[in-house]
């Protein structure tokens, strides 16, 4: 059954994320309690949550995927979209704790202006995307 298989898969990779964010836990606990000097210490512990949130996140979607009106494909695109985004958000909130920038904004600091942008192309414009059309597959016919 081919959207068995998308659901194991969406809810593996959620589980790994999850996993992958407990384990950084271990670098926020070591930031938060100054054994290791970073210039935002604050931003391990956001690496950490997101990764346990963006795991719950993809098995919450695993969980739904069949309550959804969208076909095979659109299932798989909103898969493909949820988890870049989740784990986009993991991977480039700790290399921003390590490098000590928050990429919010555009700045002169270079470093910073790479997090921001990765951060809008692979966390902020994906996960708006796969949450409305997520919240938008609940409706209508299938």
């Amino acid at each position: 059954m081919p959207g068995e298989a998308l659901r194991q898969q969406l809810a593996r990779a959620g589980a790994w994320l999850f996993a992958v964010g407990m384990v950084t836990g271990v670098w926020a606990a070591l930031v938060l309690t100054a054994q290791m000097k970073v210039p935002i210490p604050r931003l391990a512990l956001a690496s950490h949550l997101n990764g346990i949130l963006g795991g719950f996140w993809l098995i919450t979607v695993a969980w739904t995927l069949e309550l959804l009106r969208y076909g095979e494909t659109g299932r798989r695109r909103l898969a493909v979209l949820v988890a870049t985004a989740a784990w986009a958000n993991w991977l480039i909130t700790l290399i921003a704790s390590v490098l000590g920038v928050r990429g919010l904004q555009y700045t002169a600091d270079p470093a910073n202006n790479v997090i921001a942008a990765l951060l809008q192309v692979f966390v902020v414009l994906p996960s708006l995307l796969a949450a409305g059309v997520w919240a938008w597959g609940f409706g209508g016919r299938r």
